[in-house]
């Protein structure tokens, strides 16, 4: 072999190499994106723990191929700052939240969780059975004064009864847990709550007084859309839509086996920590009344009405300013027929 052919040679391994390292590189990291898991941010001792605890327990990430992990949090706050930090890929928040950061260039998506939400609950010794019962008495409300249910409730108040709450009423705003201790101890009728501080309440013998459906029903919405979701970058979800999709399908494999089997709830009373047997089915119950059958264009149109109603009602505080619920705020990789 002439010297001319030998250098021409050995370019040519030197080149066969360095391409084969290239796509070895690629390969690695092709293989390290695969295994990179989902990282989830929960509240430390949140609901949305219940759900993934069933996921874990029952291998249902491993059986739709997804890794997943669960970063505890002390506050929604902190939920919000860890998701904007990149410190997780999803939370669970609501779209008016994702509405607001989008509304500052944040492009923040939203894929349904739970349709659970607050509820108003009287105490039967009251003789509280009507809204209009309620005038002149305490009304204990645990989400503040821009709180969903609170505002719906005012709505729907004055477009049936032709009553001012916030006039004919004394809003008690509290934490939940003191909420629910006023009502039992007697010394407030009602309380707006949320859903798993109500089934405690259920369970203790408060009745519910007006549900979110009947509100909504009453407001002209037919289809109660689903508040709490899955919230994440939309950019993120683009490069992860493949490992999104089976995580969601992990979820619903999860939420199945929640509301098919009362044993699949028996390793969560650790995490749940019930103070009776009444108060667990009563919080079993509230959770699988919260499950979603169906997702699609009339939950997400149902969505746009409501979010025209809150914006009205909080005079634009709880919506930030925006004007109207974008469609692109609904991630287009999930729908349930």
């Amino acid at each position: 072999m002439t010297t001319p052919e030998r250098v021409a040679t050995r370019r040519w391994l030197a080149w066969t190499i360095v391409l084969v390292l290239l796509v070895a590189g690629c390969s690695a990291d092709e293989a390290d994106n695969a295994d990179e898991p989902l990282r989830i941010g929960v509240l430390k001792f949140g609901t949305v723990n219940w759900e993934l605890d069933t996921v874990q327990r029952n291998g249902l990430a491993d059986k739709h191929d997804v890794a997943i992990e669960i970063v505890p949090l002390a506050s929604e706050n902190a939920l919000a700052v860890a998701l904007q930090g990149d410190r997780v890929d999803l939370i669970v928040s609501d779209w008016l939240w994702a509405a607001r950061q989008r509304a500052e260039n944040r492009n923040y998506q939203f894929a349904p969780y739970s349709l659970a939400v607050g509820a108003v609950m009287v105490n039967p010794a009251s003789g509280v059975s009507s809204l209009a019962d309620l005038e002149g008495k305490k009304l204990g409300i645990a989400g503040g004064p821009v709180d969903k249910t609170w505002l719906l409730l005012r709505a729907y108040a004055q477009k049936t009864e032709g009553m001012s709450l916030e006039r004919s009423t004394e809003p008690t705003f509290a934490a939940p847990p003191m909420i629910n201790r006023l009502m039992l101890n007697g010394d407030i009728p009602a309380a707006i709550n949320f859903w798993h501080y109500n089934a405690r309440l259920s369970a203790l013998g408060m009745k519910p007084l007006v549900s979110l459906q009947d509100m909504l029903s009453g407001l002209g919405i037919d289809t109660v859309p689903p508040l709490l979701g899955w919230v994440f970058a939309e950019d993120w979800a683009d490069e992860h839509r493949e490992d999104l999709q089976h995580f969601f399908a992990a979820s619903r494999d999860a939420k199945r086996l929640l509301a098919e089997s009362d044993e699949a709830w028996e390793p969560l009373k650790p995490l749940i920590k019930p103070e009776s047997e009444a108060v667990f089915a009563a919080i079993r119950d509230g959770y699988r009344a919260g499950i979603i059958d169906h997702y699609g264009a009339p939950e997400i149109a149902a969505a746009g009405q409501l979010f025209d109603l809150l914006a009205q009602e909080s005079g634009g505080k709880l919506t930030g300013g925006v004007e109207q619920l974008s469609a692109d705020v609904f991630w287009d990789g999930y729908r349930q027929p």
